[in-house]
């Protein structure tokens, strides 16, 4: 005699496949990593940035604005590019995340500023504090670093996209010139016949 287990009349229990609770268990990661994330960006992170940049600039308004078009328009423009990047149609799909999660870390210090610019909680009042006294100049001059990286980018943009706007007409109008150099008879330069 065989040990067969002997079949259930009940109703079959249903299991969520491999594949769903794979995707619960990353989704759930993922929100309490958002969370601590969010926690360390409105808590933390404005107060450090801002003590940063203080000991950077040591209270010299000179110090503060080049120090801030520096890194707004630097930042803004890496940032910008590596979006650019993150964007193409070749790229995969791992690829587009980490350039674009690239774009983030490197756009971090001037999103920081902007936080402690716009945030209205305590670490974001006391950075805003910390960067009047020990980084003057520091906030206006990183948004006009960040217009500066904007128009730059736009700029290289505008370059990028003429340069090969010409370098297709040149092609064309070489096509054309060889078609038309292919029906005469004879070549420029030698004779026919």
């Amino acid at each position: 005699m065989t040990d067969t287990p002997a079949p259930t009349d009940g109703p079959a229990v249903r299991k969520l496949p491999v594949d769903w609770r794979r995707r619960l268990i990353l989704i759930a990661v993922g929100v309490v990593a958002a969370v601590l994330v969010y926690i360390f960006a409105t808590s933390f992170l404005p107060r450090w940035w801002a003590h940063r940049v203080g000991n950077r600039v040591d209270d010299s308004f000179t110090a503060g604005v080049l120090t801030g078009v520096l890194l707004g328009s630097v930042l803004t423009l890496g940032a910008l590019w590596l979006a650019r990047l993150a964007v193409r149609r070749n790229r995969s799909w791992k690829a587009r995340g980490l350039l674009g999660l690239a774009a983030l870390v490197v756009a971090g210090p001037n999103l920081t500023t902007l936080g402690i610019v716009l945030g209205n909680g305590n670490a974001a009042h006391a950075g805003e504090r910390t960067l009047d006294v020990q980084a003057p100049g520091f906030r206006g001059a990183t948004l006009v670093g960040v217009v500066g990286g904007v128009a730059a980018f736009a700029a290289l943009q505008y370059l990028l996209a003429s340069r090969r706007s010409r370098r297709r007409e040149i092609d064309h109008l070489r096509g054309q010139l060889r078609s038309r150099d292919g029906a005469t008879p004879g070549t420029p330069g030698t004779p026919a016949g």
